[in-house]
């Protein structure tokens, strides 16, 4: 047996009668297959360890040359001598789940399909855009904490960031940045959760995977001069018809009933009952919803009742606040960072931060964690208590600021009282 080289592929020759193997004397298993056609293969034949014969097709002459094949028939035969079975290997990773599968199927979801309009958009869009392109291609079984960190920083910088045309008109702009990076990963990580209880994946190698936390949520709108400055922003552009109606008031609604962006840009006319003061939101168009399966119900002060009625009526399926174009729901956060600058807002808050607002100062009047709870939709009472707490320590802060300033006094006192009397020159003795 030769060892098989270039030279002596190229002179056999084959045979019209049968197929026949030409055996390397280097490495045992290693082999070139010649069939009657003329094609040519490289070959390694081995036994499991279970003692089953084996023959794994490595590639054909041309695309392989013969120190390719012979490298990779040495791999195998390592694999071989380790213990492992080379074409049960390949078969496994030929079947294995990739992240995309999983992600796609996720997205044909009943689980999907059960979240609010807005949840889903912002969901499919994380996918599309960063979590495919980034690891779509891994299979779920072999995703290690070092491609997820890739990914994490590729979002964070801004790799995966596009302005993508998906309209006529309409551009879509896919920015970056940590929070965006956050929220990405997290989301891989429950949709592998979710997989697991679907049994499409044994495991969730993203589950003890730290994102980082977001950061206090503690910018808001202090005092009635930051909701004057909005308010009447809003006024001036809406009168300048720089903001349509339906978006201004939308912002408006959620100021004033610290609802969520997508329970008021997701309204319908069928939440809405006017006599009473009441939006009434499935559990599928509110977050708790989804987990408590209950409807949320929302109470409309006047003002916010006023600016629904205005609203052109229109079908019980219509969104109250009308989308510019498009089947939709109403896009509010772009003209947000318009108003918010004009405004003279700070510079963190967002459209949550109108409901962490009302809700802070809700507990800042008075109002117990049971009470936000009921107002605000929170699913347990510790995340209402969280406002309570804090307005504890705002008023302890407002406390000491006051006490600094009668301490000041009580110091200026008590130094009157204690300084060292020096007699005048000339004076009485």
């Amino acid at each position: 047996m030769p060892k098989i080289t270039k030279r002596i592929v190229d002179a056999v020759e084959a045979d019209k009668d049968r197929r026949f193997y030409v055996w390397d004397d280097q490495i045992k298993g290693f082999g070139l297959l010649v069939l009657p056609s003329g094609v040519k293969s490289y070959i390694y034949q081995y036994r499991t360890p279970e003692g089953k014969e084996r023959r794994a097709t490595l590639g054909k002459h041309g695309s392989l040359t013969p120190d390719e094949a012979r490298d990779a028939a040495d791999e195998m035969r390592r694999l071989v001598k380790a213990g492992r079975d080379p074409l049960d290997e390949k078969r496994d990773r030929r079947l294995a789940t990739t992240v995309k599968e999983v992600l796609e199927a996720y997205l044909e979801s009943e689980a999907f399909k059960g979240k609010a309009v807005g949840t889903r958009a912002t969901d499919k869009g994380r996918i599309n855009r960063h979590l495919i392109p980034l690891l779509g291609k891994h299979h779920v079984d072999k995703l290690r904490p070092g491609d997820l960190d890739k990914a994490f920083a590729s979002i964070r910088d801004g790799k995966t960031a596009v302005r993508e045309k998906v309209g006529p008109r309409a551009l879509a702009r896919v920015r970056g940045g940590e929070g965006a990076a956050r929220k990405s990963l997290r989301l891989l990580r429950s949709t592998l959760a979710w997989a697991v209880r679907e049994r499409l994946i044994t495991s969730n190698p993203a589950s003890t995977y730290q994102t980082g936390a977001d950061g206090t949520r503690d910018v808001i709108l202090d005092d009635a001069a930051a909701y004057g400055r909005l308010f009447k922003t809003l006024d001036l552009m809406e009168a300048e018809k720089r903001i349509r109606q339906p978006v201004a008031d939308a912002i408006r609604v959620i100021a004033l009933t610290g609802a969520r962006r997508g329970e008021i840009a997701g309204l319908c006319w069928w939440h809405v009952d006017l006599k009473s003061g009441l939006v009434t939101l499935p559990p599928a168009a509110h977050k708790t919803g989804r987990k408590t399966g209950k409807p949320r119900i929302i109470g409309l002060p006047a003002a916010a009742q006023a600016l629904i009625a205005r609203q052109p009526a229109g079908e019980l399926d219509d969104f109250v606040f009308s989308p510019a174009k498009g089947d939709g729901p109403v896009v509010l956060s772009k003209m947000w960072n318009k108003v918010r600058v004009e405004a003279e807002l700070p510079e963190g808050i967002g459209l949550h931060g109108l409901r962490h607002s009302l809700a802070s100062h809700m507990a800042m009047a008075g109002a117990q964690a049971s009470e936000i709870m009921t107002a605000l939709g929170h699913r347990d009472m510790a995340t209402s208590a969280k406002y309570v707490h804090w307005a504890q320590e705002a008023r302890q802060a407002i406390a000491e600021k006051g006490a600094a300033v009668a301490l000041a006094g009580m110091a200026v006192s008590s130094d009157k009282k204690t300084a060292e009397v020096v007699p005048l020159k000339g004076g009485a003795q």
